[in-house]
């Protein structure tokens, strides 16, 4: 056998140049162009999600709290207003409807007696379950050539807008409450106390 008949076979790894930084003198247009399309996709999902959820017999509130519980567990009702920067009147309303039906219960809170704990019941899980799945199905459809990457990218974007604007208080009702921690970034971005701002 000669010496050339095994030959070694060298792979070279392709390494992407680093991208450069978005220039300050940039950077304002480049993100006005995420704003301009933050708000025509908000009110398209909103819509959305409201015609699912009432062919399931939910609102969208109530859906949105369904989430709320089923990403972060049991949950107070401040808490979760703070999650979603809205009002705990509001957040109270939606509470008492998925409660009425079935869908929530309260229980103890060992941090504060006074502030029950909102949690799914087995009804309510399975319901925001089966919710979930069908938006999952769907936006699977948009995902064929996007990456891992592109994703990180997007939330990594859109979470450092949200912190630019952190101090704005939009409910004026935003007392510290630190009855279960914090909840972190919320995953359930519907739930709206003013339906002006679905049409």
């Amino acid at each position: 056998m000669g010496r050339h008949d095994n030959p070694v076979v060298i792979y070279h790894r392709h390494v992407s140049a680093p991208e450069r930084p978005l220039p300050p003198d940039e950077a304002g247009s480049r993100l006005m162009e995420v704003f301009a399309l933050v708000g025509p996709l908000y009110r398209r999902v909103h819509r959305k999600v409201e015609q699912e959820a009432a062919r399931r017999g939910l609102s969208v509130g109530v859906r949105a709290v369904l989430d709320l519980l089923r990403e972060h567990g049991p949950m107070t009702v401040p808490d979760m207003g703070r999650a979603q920067s809205i009002s705990r009147q509001f957040v109270q309303r939606m509470v008492n409807d998925a409660a009425a039906n079935g869908l929530v219960e309260a229980v103890p809170n060992p941090a504060h007696a006074r502030s029950s704990l909102i949690r799914l019941t087995d009804t309510g899980r399975t319901a925001i379950d089966a919710v979930v799945a069908q938006e999952h199905a769907v936006l699977r459809t948009a995902a064929a050539d996007l990456t891992t990457g592109d994703a990180d990218a997007c939330v990594r974007v859109l979470s450092r807008m949200l912190a630019l604007f952190d101090d704005v208080d939009v409910v004026g009702d935003q007392s510290p409450d630190r009855t279960t921690g914090s909840s972190g970034p919320s995953r359930t971005p519907l739930l709206d106390e003013d339906p002006a701002r679905s049409g």
